[in-house]
């Protein structure tokens, strides 16, 4: 492993802010669905991404406030089908399967659709719900 040392007259201190990445907000909005707390989620990005995962919940029957990068989410009830039209518009939209599978029991997504990159298989998320 390698290592960085810095040898300095004086200490370093202050605050950066790091922007909103896109592949860990989406499967964080997913978890709010496992509890009916309110969530609040902060530095999200405003992209199609986030935006069509913010509508999946949504549709789910969570209540979703976005404002000032901030998503506010409340899902007191979580339905046990997601909505074909955009799940096929995005490859995270798997990640709610997990928890509606805990909420209800059962839980009906279709294929997720997204960006062809290459073949991006979902058998690791169909083996941790094994």
């Amino acid at each position: 492993m390698e290592k960085l040392y810095v040898d300095g007259g004086s200490r370093l201190s202050g605050n950066i802010r790091i922007s909103g990445s896109k592949n860990s907000s989406l499967p964080i909005l997913a978890a709010t669905l496992l509890t009916d707390s309110e969530c609040i989620l902060r530095n999200v990005p405003d992209l199609s991404d986030t935006n069509y995962m913010v509508q999946i919940l949504s549709t789910l029957g969570a209540e979703v406030e976005r404002a000032s990068g901030n998503v506010i989410v409340k899902a007191n009830k979580v339905a046990a089908e997601a909505p074909y039209d955009l799940v096929r518009k995005m490859r995270a939209s798997v990640c709610v399967l997990g928890p509606m599978l805990a909420r209800n029991g059962e839980a009906l997504v279709s294929l997720p659709g997204g960006c062809v990159i290459g073949d991006r298989p979902i058998d690791l998320h169909l083996r941790g719900l094994e």
